[in-house]
């Protein structure tokens, strides 16, 4: 343990105790301490448990290791993704500037420009119905079939922006392999109006693969022609001769790149079904948004960058007060769909125990992250926020201006944001809760014996994130706000934030125990794997 850790464990125990409501009695000017503004993000972070000491001596952890420099060696396109040797370049995908961003001594801005040249015309032909399905109908839904950042990011996205969305183009999403999620999709749709993007990097994903067949099954039955495949299916792919294979017209492939993670993808031709559904203008502006948050991340100070606070703060609670979940609320309906892409991007980056050099992690690495919207949330698990015996640090975020400005519901809504985040930082003693109960007339025996009940231990920290109103560009910050805290929090401990290879062993066992299904083989599996597998070919 290096001395800057030693430091802050000798500092977490003089101020582990401390209580919010002190710390607020003491610093009246608390909130503008410790509060930032940001491409059109406002972040209030004065309810967590930290003092100015704290963050100084937290700062000085992202300085001795050496966080600068990673952000400028990831904007330089070095391959920090070292165990797969590629460079991290979602941030190319949004570069607004067209600044020139160099992999093995190219350019790589003229191609990301070639491939948003192509979706503008594409999304442009299918918008205004001079794209003509194979029986020359106009397209009328948009079925997204992909799995993990080909799914979670694009279903997200067009809902959040539900409000910007094209009236005439009805936007689905396929990505579990469950047969039901295909067939409750398609059962509704119009084989004739119905165009298909499948998205995979490799196009041999199983998942996708699997439902883009079922896809392309259930259209050529209605429609007799293989030609039709051509006009109702396009790819997301780098792989041209899979692609071909499947029936798809290259021409009607869109590229991404090896330097883009499938969790940081949204931005790139992975995003065509958000262009097609908001328009290629309101995309364009989502990536401005996140284009705004990169340039604050490169260039603010450690101590006004706000991705930086937020992972440092989540750093604080993770490593120091060891608590081991996260919470993400938003405060708007559009959001729905965030906490779960937020769950990806996180758990997928930081869900790590080994160190950049091979070696095992020295400490707790990625929260479990987990959420729900709004209101819905305080009637189902903030209950367990505000007396549970598990302390979860929270994001609530909520805009200042409602897109549906109907009656009071946004006032409400905006009141019972911040009135969570007071009560989880306020509490309520039994001393005061005793007095509340007499004053409204319970006798004092009662009230004594409720009193305890109703006890609300407060300190429990939380950020407020607060739009000024969901556009296309605030959500872009927004989300890549939390995609460069992600990489802090990976730079801090010392590990690949862009790797996945959790995932692969499951891949690799499901691909084995297929064919043991439906076969009379011996099972050479473990008892219970065995025993699950018997009871199945029954």
């Amino acid at each position: 343990m290096n001395d800057t850790r030693k430091n802050l464990h000798k500092h977490f125990k003089q101020i582990a105790d401390l209580h919010l409501r002190d710390l607020f009695k003491e610093n009246p000017d608390r909130f503008q301490h410790f509060s930032l503004e940001a491409a059109d993000l406002f972040l209030d972070y004065s309810k967590n448990r930290i003092t100015t000491d704290t963050l100084h001596q937290l700062v000085r952890l992202a300085e001795s290791e050496k966080v600068e420099d990673k952000i400028q060696a990831m904007f330089a396109g070095k391959p920090i993704n070292t165990t797969e040797n590629r460079p991290v370049l979602h941030i190319a995908l949004r570069n607004r500037s067209n600044r020139p961003i160099m992999v093995n001594g190219i350019d790589i801005m003229p191609t990301v420009n070639a491939t948003l040249d192509k979706i503008r015309a594409f999304t442009k032909k299918v918008r205004a119905g001079d794209w003509r399905g194979f029986t020359d109908k106009p397209i009328t839904d948009i079925v997204n079939i992909g799995i993990g950042g080909s799914d979670l990011g694009p279903k997200m996205v067009c809902h959040a922006l539900s409000a910007y969305g094209a009236n005439k183009l009805q936007m689905h999403f396929i990505s579990n392999i469950d047969g039901t999620a295909v067939v409750e999709t398609l059962k509704h749709l119009n084989p004739e109006t119905t165009l298909f993007i499948v998205a995979s990097k490799t196009f041999t994903t199983l998942e996708t693969l699997t439902n883009a067949e079922s896809a392309r099954d259930w259209l050529l039955n209605k429609l007799q022609d293989q030609k039709a495949i051509e006009k109702h299916f396009v790819a997301l792919s780098t792989n041209t001769e899979k692609v071909k294979a499947f029936g798809i017209n290259p021409d009607n492939m869109f590229e991404f790149w090896d330097w883009v993670g499938g969790r940081y993808s949204v931005w790139s031709s992975i995003g065509l079904s958000v262009a097609l559904f908001i328009g290629m203008d309101k995309f364009e502006e989502f990536l401005s948004g996140a284009y705004e948050m990169d340039e604050h991340f490169r260039t603010a100070p450690l101590t006004q960058n706000m991705p930086v606070i937020l992972a440092l703060i989540g750093i604080w609670y993770r490593n120091f007060f060891q608590w081991s979940t996260y919470t993400v609320l938003p405060y708007d309906q559009y959001l729905q769909f965030l906490p779960a892409y937020l769950q990806q991007l996180d758990m997928e980056s930081n869900g790590k125990s080994m160190q950049l050099d091979g070696t095992p992690v020295t400490e707790d690495t990625g929260p479990l992250l987990w959420g729900g919207i709004g209101t819905d949330g305080q009637h189902a698990f903030h209950q367990l926020l505000h007396q549970g015996t598990t302390v979860t640090p929270i994001d609530f975020i909520i805009p200042r201006k409602s897109l549906n400005p109907v009656g009071k519901h946004h006032d409400l809504l905006f009141a019972n944001c911040l009135a969570q985040s007071r009560a989880l930082m306020q509490g309520k003693t039994e001393e005061e809760v005793y007095h509340e109960l007499t004053q409204a007339g319970m006798n004092k025996e009662r009230a004594k014996k409720l009193a305890p009940h109703k006890v609300m231990p407060g300190n429990r920290p939380s950020n407020t994130l607060m739009i000024d109103k969901l556009t296309p560009k605030a959500l872009g910050a927004l989300i890549a706000l939390y995609e460069h805290k992600v990489f802090v929090q990976g730079a801090i401990w010392n590990i690949n934030s862009f790797d996945q290879w959790g995932v692969e062993l499951g891949k690799q066992l499901a691909n084995r125990i297929t064919p043991d299904l439906t076969s009379t083989t011996k099972l050479e599996y473990d008892a219970s794997t065995n025993g699950l597998i018997e009871r199945y070919r029954e």
